[in-house]
C-alpha cells in the first residue's frame, strides 16, 4: 500500500515539474516576441531582394543585431496614437531607439513608416525633437504614410527631409484640441445633488464637471490652445518652406486626402514604401558620398514596437488557456477615435 501512495506521489510531482516546465517555456518565447522589435522575413524592393535582420530588446537589456553591419536605414514605425504608452506605441521605447540609431555608425537614415491619427502635445513634441537632433548628426530622415498620418503625427513628420504617401492616405489636420469638458451642473440640479469642490485660487476649480467655465476661464483655455497650435504652424511652415501665413490658411484643423496633400505641399511624393526606399538611396548616394553601387547595398531594416501583455496575465492565460478581454490591462491614456493633436491632463 506505501509503494501505490509513493507512485501516485511520485507520478504527481512529475506532472507538475512538466507543467512548471511548460509554462516557463511559454513565458521565454512570450519575453522575447512580445518586449522588442522582431521581424522576421525578405525585405523586397524593386532592386533585389534583401532579408531583415532580427533586432530584439527586451526591457532595457539589449541583445544586439543579429545583422551584418554594413550601412543600413531604419524603417522606424510609428503606429496607433501617440501618447506616454499604449498597446502599439512606447514613447521611452521610441526615443531610446532614435538615440541608439544616432550614436550608430553603420547607420545613415531613418524612415518613418506612419500610421497614426496623432496624439498628447507633449510625446510628440518630444519624438520630433529627438528626431532633430538625430538629424543634426547628419543623418537623412525620410517619412512614408500609410492609411493615416493626421495631427501630432504628421508634426513627427515635419522632421523629415522627404516626405511620401500612400494614395488613399489621409493626411494634415493640422490643429490642437482640448476637452471635452463636461459641465454637470445643470444635471446634478435636475436630480437633487450638489458636488462641492475646494480649492484655492478662483480659476483651480476649471474644467471640473461641478464648476460652471467663466469667461476668463474660457480665455485661459483658449490661450494655451492658440499657442501650441502656433508652434505647430510654425514648424510645419519651416518644415514645407512656406510662410507662416500661407501655412495657417491650411491649418484649420481639416483632414487632406494625398493628391490634396501634394497639392498644398504639404507632403513630396505619392508612392508605394518601395518607391519611397529608392529614391532614399539615391538621395543617400549625394548625402553619404555613396557610389551607386553602395547606395544600392544599403539594407532597410525594421525597428517596430511590440506590446507585451503583463506578465500576470501571462502567466494566467499560460495556465490556463482561457483569455482575458484587453480591458483587464493597465489603462494607458485617451482611446483616439479621430485625427488630434491634444492636452492630456
Amino acid at each position: 500500500m506505501d509503494q501505490v501512495k509513493n507512485k501516485k506521489k511520485g507520478g504527481g510531482v512529475l506532472f507538475l515539474i512538466i507543467v512548471i516546465v511548460i509554462v516557463l517555456l511559454t513565458l521565454a518565447f512570450g519575453v522575447l516576441k512580445g518586449a522588442g522589435v522582431i521581424k522576421f522575413g525578405p525585405s523586397p524592393s524593386s532592386k533585389k531582394e534583401r532579408s531583415n535582420p532580427v533586432n530584439v530588446n527586451i526591457g532595457n537589456f539589449k541583445l544586439g543585431n543579429f545583422a551584418s553591419r554594413g550601412k543600413y536605414v531604419a524603417r522606424l514605425y510609428i503606429t496607433g496614437v501617440i501618447q506616454e504608452a499604449n498597446e502599439t506605441y512606447n514613447q521611452k521605447w521610441l526615443l531610446d531607439t532614435i538615440e541608439d540609431l544616432e550614436n550608430d555608425q553603420n547607420n545613415v537614415g531613418i524612415l518613418l513608416v506612419i500610421d497614426s491619427p496623432g496624439g498628447t502635445v507633449y510625446e510628440a513634441d518630444e519624438t520630433y525633437l529627438a528626431l532633430r537632433k538625430y538629424k543634426n548628426a547628419g543623418k537623412e530622415i525620410w517619412a512614408y504614410f500609410k492609411s493615416m498620418a493626421a495631427s501630432g503625427a504628421y508634426y513627427i513628420a515635419c522632421a523629415a527631409d522627404s516626405i511620401y504617401a500612400n494614395r488613399n492616405t489621409m493626411t494634415g489636420s493640422i490643429g490642437v484640441i482640448i476637452g471635452p469638458t463636461i459641465d454637470a451642473t445643470g444635471l446634478l440640479d435636475k436630480l437633487g445633488l450638489k458636488a462641492t469642490s475646494f480649492a484655492s485660487g478662483k480659476n483651480k476649480g476649471m474644467l471640473n464637471y461641478d464648476n460652471p467655465l467663466t469667461d476668463e476661464q474660457r480665455k485661459i483655455m483658449q490661450g494655451l490652445v492658440d499657442e501650441t497650435y502656433e508652434q505647430f504652424v510654425s514648424i510645419v511652415a519651416s518644415a514645407r518652406k512656406k510662410s507662416y501665413e500661407e501655412t495657417k490658411v491650411l491649418a484649420d484643423g481639416r483632414v487632406y486626402t494625398a493628391k490634396q496633400a501634394k497639392d498644398n505641399g504639404l507632403i513630396d511624393s505619392i508612392g508605394s514604401l518601395e518607391n519611397a526606399q529608392d529614391r532614399m538611396r539615391e538621395r543617400l548616394a549625394i548625402s553619404q558620398n555613396l557610389s551607386s553601387d553602395e547606395a544600392d547595398e544599403v539594407d532597410f531594416r525594421d525597428y517596430e514596437y511590440i506590446y507585451q501583455a503583463p506578465f500576470m496575465r501571462r502567466v494566467f492565460e499560460s495556465t490556463t488557456g482561457v483569455s482575458l478581454p484587453k480591458a483587464m490591462d493597465r489603462t494607458f491614456g485617451p482611446d483616439i477615435k479621430y485625427p488630434a493633436y491634444l492636452f492630456q491632463f
